[in-house]
């Protein structure tokens, strides 16, 4: 029924969607900005999946209050590092779900969470 990749799209709301975008791509550097055509609907990509930056409103709301998507980094600390030295506010964690893999939740400047999980850099 799902592919190896399941995920094809995370929707952020936010009150502020320009500043949104800015915000993200600078927590994902390697992200791909992109524009649906012909809606013109800007996005970025990272992978496979479209990180979609959309108005927040009465329905779906900026905030911590539902499912968090985590994604996967190859150095826990310093990408938790990188998402705080760029605004991000720690959340929930770290701490260890496995042997050796940990886990964290950042919120944006909007209050939405971004899960991180990982191994810790070994140095």
């Amino acid at each position: 029924m799902f592919t190896r990749n399941p995920v094809s799209a995370v929707l952020v709301p936010v009150p502020d969607v320009k500043a949104a975008l800015a915000w993200y791509q600078a927590v994902f550097p390697d992200a791909v900005a992109e524009v649906s055509l012909p809606s013109g609907f800007e996005f970025l990509r990272i992978g496979d999946v479209q990180l979609e930056i959309v108005p927040a409103d009465g329905k779906v709301q900026s905030g911590s209050a539902g499912t968090v998507v985590y994604w996967w980094v190859e150095d826990f600390n310093g990408s938790l590092a990188h998402m705080q030295s760029v605004g991000g506010r720690l959340y929930r964690g770290p701490m260890e779900i496995d042997q050796g893999i940990w886990m964290c939740q950042v919120r944006d400047p909007w209050g939405n969470c971004i899960g991180l999980r990982g191994p810790r850099a070994t140095s």
